[in-house]
């Protein structure tokens, strides 16, 4: 494609929408990097994403309230599961969180056998794997953006570790919910432990360097995706994690400790 017959301002609302996921989802990926629990956002997310399905089954809107509903509340089961479990088999957690996440892969496919219109559902199932940040439009961008604020003031107002378990399985899946119908599944996991991993070796600036990698990360994925015409999820997943290499390969051997 001709660079100067590209009109890039098409890309400002994928922008946004990445740069508002990077900014929620840094601060978690540390977070769960830190627990130990990193596949738990493929877990509440793919539970999530069976909440849609079976929205679908039962003849809800694909973009309704409803839907939303659902996806909410099986992820907010999900986390308070996996609240339940974190506090009673700590060693074995992350065992159980990929359980967890083969049950709900599982269970779509089971209500995607069901589905009278399976083409259409398994379409909505690629979408939420591999997501359309291309296409998002200005008024998704501001009501996930909406939730995100108020989830930022939680996490930073009453400080994450006042949260508590519960608190933090709750803030993460509501966070994921809204993501992963945003940028889907794929740019969930990279946002959250791409930039976490890049920068585990840093302690002072940690959280700027790993939203500056995940903004870049998103900028660059979405120019070469839309020159080149491959698809914006696997584009952005691919250049964030190249970055992410070269960022770890550039930083300190060992953790650098503030002060």
């Amino acid at each position: 494609m001709n660079v100067a017959d590209f009109d890039f301002g098409i890309l400002l609302p994928a922008l946004v929408a990445g740069l508002l996921v990077t900014v929620t989802h840094v601060p978690l990926g540390i977070q769960v990097l830190n627990r130990g629990i990193v596949f738990i956002d493929l877990a509440i997310a793919q539970i999530a994403g069976c909440g849609v399905i079976l929205a679908n089954f039962l003849g809800m809107e694909t973009q309704g309230m409803l839907v939303q509903i659902s996806a909410l509340s099986a992820a907010l089961g999900g986390a308070l599961l996996l609240t339940w479990t974190e506090k009673h088999w700590p060693e074995v957690q992350e065992a159980i969180i990929g359980t967890v996440f083969v049950l709900g892969a599982s269970g779509a496919i089971l209500l995607l056998s069901a589905e009278a219109h399976q083409h259409a559902s398994a379409e909505h199932l690629k979408d939420l794997l591999v997501g359309q940040i291309l296409w998002v439009s200005w008024r998704t961008v501001a009501l996930v953006g909406g939730v995100y604020a108020v989830l930022l003031a939680v996490w930073f107002g009453v400080g994450q570790e006042r949260l508590k378990r519960t608190g933090f399985y709750v803030v993460f899946a509501c966070a994921v919910t809204a993501s992963v119908q945003l940028v889907g599944l794929y740019l969930v996991f990279a946002t959250l432990i791409v930039p976490a991993l890049a920068t585990r070796r840093i302690v002072r600036w940690r959280l700027a360097v790993s939203y500056a990698l995940g903004a870049v990360g998103y900028a660059a994925g979405l120019v070469v995706s839309a020159l080149t015409d491959w698809p914006s999820g696997p584009a952005i997943v691919w250049l964030m994690t190249a970055l992410a290499v070269f960022v770890f390969a550039l930083g300190p051997r060992q953790s650098v400790r503030a002060g």
